[in-house]
């Protein structure tokens, strides 16, 4: 077999001393100063980037070519064999409607979907596939429809550089709204019906700036709610389950804090819900006249506390689930009558349900030895329906409703593996 000759980029050696210390790269001139403009538009790239990066690509695929011959080919299909191509989310209620993705078969991207409650005729929101149409790259990073289920907010990608760009249109019309919102960091949150707050990254591309748009007005001029200054820090806005508060998380690696503001105040004031600790991590969500709030604080495998919802600050944290160690708190859902956490503890997966009213806790069983859990909020906290997933080494993914009064599970979707699975084959 012959094996091509490959490219050698030149070595150009610059010294960097920062810190008190000098190191030499060789290789300095591969980063571009104009990268930002790069990644909005690639013909700005340095040419002798380009052309190096184009001989690896060469290279790479003639190596690849002489290697596995039609190989590639044949574990493509055989990788799409095993997908179901008109795979579809099991619909999450809200209100009148309840709304799901699917895909076409042999399409790239999903149909975001609705349908009248309890099922009826379909209605596509936004057509992923007709939307890519024509460009190299295309990526939905967020959609989200308005509390009054009047306009459809969604957030896309047509270069592959994370940069999305914001659009709103008629939910019913599918007619698009004049403005439009670049920079945007993944994706926004409803305040309201007219009200949106959204992220937005600077030159750096870390998300420093939160804004909020009202419908209907320019862009351009969106008020700046909250900048932060810490350099290791990236906000990001978020609208909690009740639908009456939203908020600003900001985080690094191990420390976070958060501002939260009503939905119905019309002037959107944030308050602090605790000023952030080195170290400290929390993530509140509303529950009546109280915040319940995960968090790290005393507790290395997390706790969830509560705290008025007048007087939300670290001293007036109280457990709720208190901690214990070798029990790791990773996530819960605060429905109207019950508190549902997942947990890690003896190496599995757990799902607790708590009953508000009586204190009873009830945990999920499973039959097999190992597995993995996952819980999904929707869009509702006055339910008594929680959605979860279940997977393990011999079971494809299942999703199921579990009532939190009966206990009773319901299937309500079964990954298929069209090329084939028994789980009986297969031991964990």
């Amino acid at each position: 077999m012959s094996v091509p000759t490959p490219p050698v980029a030149r070595v150009e050696p610059v010294e960097i001393t920062q810190f008190g210390h000098t190191r030499v790269d060789p290789y300095q001139w591969m980063k571009d100063p104009n990268w930002q403009e790069a990644l909005h538009d690639p013909s700005q790239l340095d040419p002798a980037i380009r052309a190096h990066l184009e001989a690896e690509r060469a290279y790479a695929d003639a190596v690849l070519a002489e290697a596995t011959g039609d190989l590639s080919e044949t574990l493509y299909a055989e990788l799409v064999g095993r997908m179901q191509q008109d795979e579809s989310t099991v619909p999450f209620p809200d209100g009148p409607w309840e709304y799901y993705r699917r895909y076409r078969e042999g399409g790239e991207h999903p149909l975001l979907c609705r349908r009248p409650r309890g099922g009826g005729e379909e209605h596509i929101l936004l057509d992923g596939d007709e939307r890519a149409e024509g460009l190299a790259f295309y990526g939905i990073g967020s959609a989200s429809h308005s509390p009054d289920h009047s306009k459809l907010m969604v957030s896309e990608d047509d270069k592959g550089n994370e940069d999305y760009l914001l659009r709103i249109r008629n939910a019913a019309t599918g007619e698009w709204l004049p403005e439009t919102i670049a920079r945007v960091y993944g994706g926004a949150v409803w305040v309201d019906d007219e009200r949106i707050l959204y992220a937005v990254r600077d030159d750096g591309f870390r998300p420093r700036w939160v804004k909020l748009h009202r419908i209907g007005t320019d862009p351009a001029d969106d008020p700046v709610i909250y900048e932060e200054e810490d350099e290791g820090f990236f906000v990001s806005p978020g609208r909690m389950l009740s639908g009456e508060y939203v908020y600003i998380h900001g985080s690094d690696h191990d420390t976070s804090e958060v501002r939260i503001a009503r939905t119905d105040d019309p002037d959107l004031a944030f308050t602090l819900i605790a000023g952030r600790e080195q170290g400290v991590e929390y993530y509140p969500e509303h529950h009546g006249d109280r915040f319940l709030i995960r968090t790290n604080l005393d507790a290395v495998d997390f706790r969830i506390v509560e705290a008025p919802i007048t007087s939300p600050g670290r001293e007036h944290w109280t457990d709720v689930v208190p901690h214990e160690p070798g029990t790791l708190i990773e996530g819960f859902v605060p429905f109207a009558g019950h508190l549902v956490r997942l947990e890690q503890r003896d190496a599995l997966p757990r799902i607790v349900t708590r009953d508000f009213a009586t204190g009873t806790e009830h945990t999920l069983a499973f039959d097999e030895d190992a597995y993995a859990l996952g819980i999904r909020s929707g869009y509702e906290q006055d339910t008594t329906t929680l959605r979860f997933t279940y997977s393990s080494m011999s079971t494809p993914q299942q999703e199921f409703d579990v009532d939190l009064v009966s206990r009773e599970r319901t299937l309500r979707k079964q990954q298929v593996i069209p090329s084939g699975h028994d789980p009986s084959q297969y031991a964990v």
